[in-house]
């Protein structure tokens, strides 16, 4: 008796408080990428050259060219990544920092 109580109050009062009643509803945001940076014309080159890749139909190519384009755009993000264009931290170096912050 007293379990099927609880569940026929809890049944009533999903039907009387719908989820979509109580939603707000927000418009839309707008978010404009920003600007980009100035890039440098070499790394543009890479950039142009992994597109050029993508574009590409590799299903006329056998499979050493296939190995060659891979080791290529390999290449090609290693340099880009490498050309000092952001700063990497890894998480293990923000939660170090951050336990650092807190005990000092």
């Amino acid at each position: 008796m007293k379990k099927s109580f609880i569940i026929l109050l809890f049944m009533t009062s999903l039907i009387a408080f719908p989820n979509t009643m109580m939603a707000a509803e927000k418009a839309p945001i707008n978010t404009t990428a920003p600007a980009p940076a100035e890039i440098p014309a070499e790394v543009r080159v890479m950039i142009n050259r992994l597109e050029e890749i993508k574009a590409m139909d590799k299903s006329t190519l056998n499979s050493s060219e296939k190995k060659a384009l891979r080791k290529e755009v390999r290449k090609i993000k290693k340099d880009v990544r490498a050309s000092g264009n952001g700063l990497y931290i890894s998480s293990g170096a923000i939660i170090i920092i951050l336990l650092l912050i807190i005990i000092l």
